[in-house]
């Protein structure tokens, strides 16, 4: 099940955070994140101030975590779009993780999906998103579910320097909502 976060789930979504970055630091995979930079709880917390902080859960576990909403990176205003459309027809997914615990289960897509469908409940005919250059992992799956690699935009990202972030977008078509 994929939800709202609650303020109970803000340790779980840290955990996965820790759990990612740890994994980066033993050199086992590369995400281009630095820990105590980004993400923190601080990341997971103004998100769900926002309301629009969403877990997985299975059996009360939280197995993932993203942030799904409309505001758009600032870097994106210098990305060449293929699909430009009023803002709030776009939405966008960010700080998306699985736990790599229940890696490799298809639980990444799953989560790409419901946000597809939530942006589409909501009005929205354009997906972006963004990944860093150096996240092999991501930039394969996401290419799988039909994303298209926009631009790479070399920027101070989140707080980490000398990032070449990836920018992605899918156009769901025309919405009636």
């Amino acid at each position: 099940m994929i939800r709202k976060a609650v303020y109970s789930d803000l340790d779980a979504v840290v955990t996965i955070y820790n759990e990612i970055l740890q994994l980066q630091e033993d050199g086992a995979i590369t995400v281009g994140w630095i820990r105590g930079v980004y993400p923190t709880r601080a990341t997971a917390e103004e998100a769900l101030r926002r309301n629009d902080l969403f877990v997985m859960e299975k059996e009360g576990v939280v197995l993932g975590s993203a942030i799904i909403n409309k505001l758009q990176v600032d870097v994106y205003a210098e990305a060449k779009w293929r699909h430009e459309v009023d803002a709030e027809k776009i939405c966008v997914l960010l700080t998306f993780t699985i736990s790599p615990r229940v890696g490799g289960r298809g639980l990444g897509k799953q989560f790409v999906d419901f946000y597809e469908s939530y942006a589409s409940d909501h009005g929205c005919c354009v997906l972006r998103m963004d990944t860093n250059e150096r996240n092999h992992v991501a930039r394969k799956m996401y290419k799988k579910l039909n994303y298209e690699e926009i631009d790479i935009v070399p920027t101070v990202f989140n707080g980490i320097p000398d990032v070449n972030l990836v920018l992605l977008e899918k156009y769901l078509g025309d919405t009636e909502k």
